[in-house]
């Protein structure tokens, strides 16, 4: 019954990775885009992470498996900040 969970999880998690990648691609403006992979990429992760944990058998390996999920996860959202804070000051005021 795990295993049928893990995968699931799996797959949701590929889901909002394929629901970002749409984003990027359908989004009209940098902003747009930055929230789109930035969240979705950051939910996939999770799930994704919760499922390989269920699959594994070692204590140890699960729980390095969800620190990089937070470590990728304060990562995205710092490198996203500053994407959307450097675009932002190089437009004009009335942009």
């Amino acid at each position: 019954m795990i295993d049928y969970l893990a995968v699931l999880s799996i797959f949701i998690g590929v889901c909002f990775f394929f629901a970002g990648s749409v984003g990027l691609l359908r989004l009209p403006d940098l902003f747009s885009r930055l929230h789109a992979l930035a969240k979705a990429d950051n939910v996939g992760l999770a799930f994704v992470a919760i499922g390989v944990a269920m699959l594994e058998s070692d204590l140890i390996n699960s729980l390095k498996m969800l620190l990089i999920w937070l470590l990728v996860m304060a990562a995205s959202s710092v490198s996203s900040h500053l994407i959307a804070r450097h675009a932002l000051r190089g437009r004009k005021p009335n942009e």
